[in-house]
């Protein structure tokens, strides 16, 4: 089927990295194992070659091996690079562009799609370097299976061991051999609240989770699409197979959106993003007095709204805006469609009990300008299905 070259770095995880391998195979993949020394003290080489039926690659600097230049070779035959486990000294080697190794040196000279399975300690995960690493990576289309939370090596309980074997063959056979209604489409979604700094310490938010909008996400990535997942500050664990781009405020939101919406096929505008912020940041804290603080806020920019100027009455990027409204929220949407000339939008009550904001369930109207679909109170998985369904009919004419 093909040529998958397996990077084992050295956390305890390394012995996982067998079933990944064994897992591959059993759908038909060839799996080229290469080891890094660290990995080599926790798994012996010769357990993958007894799997893989091939040599373990442990260095670059084999005997004869610069006869063919092997990481080159290499890097032109294999369909797919997947590191598991990925320490953050792996991660950091790849966004930094050091190759100091055969596997770092394999990953500058490739340019089959790259999948890493991170495993670390939770401390390390949440580490700033490596969050900039780990977004740097994925700005450069690197994929990632996210790792669990548990027990870990160290003794700590928390998000950061290495996901099952199953999960990571099976997010190697979603790029390996991509299906689904959305194969070759771009789908840019934005989710999550945005944070509006009032100073260094003190921010105007919302309560919005993300949810929604990550469920879209995970739901395009299961129809085939290629999704950028633009997010403001949020918890939630990133769909596996999707770009992420973290933000926090909503002139970030409206600049990494806008970047990628122009070469998309859907955008889906899912993100609470805050209406108005501070004038001007104050730096530092601002002390508290007896006196009232009086705050100047101004208008952030309408992201969807510049979504539908920018399309300059064309059809594509289709257009799902979200309304989340007190009242009737269907009357209020529909205005909100003709006045930003989106194609779909999502209209809820936000005074609805349990359902909405940082629930897993919502209830909204669906609305067009052939009018309007109830989708009753529901899982937003089952909602996120619905809305790409539509999206889906909407994209139809522009193919036809």
């Amino acid at each position: 089927m093909a040529l998958v070259a397996l990077g084992v770095t050295g956390g305890i995880g390394a012995y996982k990295a067998v079933e990944v391998a064994r897992g591959l195979q059993k759908h038909g993949h060839d799996v080229a194992a290469i080891m890094t020394r660290s990995a080599r003290r926790f798994v012996g080489e010769i357990t993958f070659e007894a799997i893989t039926r091939r040599r373990v690659i442990t260095s670059q600097w084999r005997p004869g091996a610069n006869a063919d230049i092997e990481h080159i070779s290499l890097a032109s035959d294999i369909a797919l690079l997947l590191v598991a486990p990925a320490t953050a000294g792996a991660i950091g080697r790849f966004a930094g562009g050091i190759a100091d190794d055969f596997l770092s040196a394999l990953y500058l000279a490739t340019r089959a799609p790259v999948l890493m399975a991170p495993a670390m300690n939770t401390n390390m995960l949440e580490h700033p370097a490596v969050r900039a690493n780990l977004a740097t990576l994925g700005a450069r289309g690197v994929q990632f299976v996210e790792p669990g939370a548990g027990y870990l090596a160290c003794g700590w309980i928390g998000k950061g061991r290495l996901a099952e074997p199953d999960e990571i063959v099976e997010a190697a056979q979603r790029v390996l051999q991509p299906s689904g209604s959305l194969l070759g489409r771009l789908i840019v979604v934005a989710a999550g609240p945005t944070y509006e700094d009032i100073d260094d310490v003190r921010y105007i938010g919302n309560r919005s989770s993300g949810k929604m909008g990550y469920a879209v996400a995970a739901e395009a990535v299961r129809r085939g699409a290629r999704v950028i997942l633009v997010s403001g500050p949020s918890s939630l664990t990133p769909p596996s197979g999707a770009e992420l781009i973290r933000v926090r405020s909503a002139a970030q939101m409206h600049t990494a959106v806008l970047r990628h919406a122009l070469d998309a096929d859907i955008v889906v505008m899912a993100a609470a993003v805050a209406d108005y912020t501070p004038e001007r940041r104050t730096a530092g804290k601002i002390e508290k007095a007896d006196a009232p603080l009086e705050l100047a806020l101004v208008r952030t920019p309408d992201i969807l709204a510049d979504l539908g100027r920018a399309r300059g009455g064309g059809s594509a990027p289709v257009l799902i805006g979200f309304a989340a409204e007190s009242g009737d929220p269907a009357e209020r949407g529909r205005q909100k469609l003709l006045r930003k000339g989106a194609d779909l939008m999502i209209a809820n009550d936000i005074s609805a009990e349990g359902l909405g904001f940082d629930s897993d369930l919502n209830a909204a109207t669906l609305i067009s300008r052939d009018g309007t679909e109830a989708f009753p109170a529901g899982l937003k998985t089952a909602l996120a299905a619905v809305i790409l369904d539509r999206a889906e009919a909407l994209l139809a004419p522009q193919t036809t």
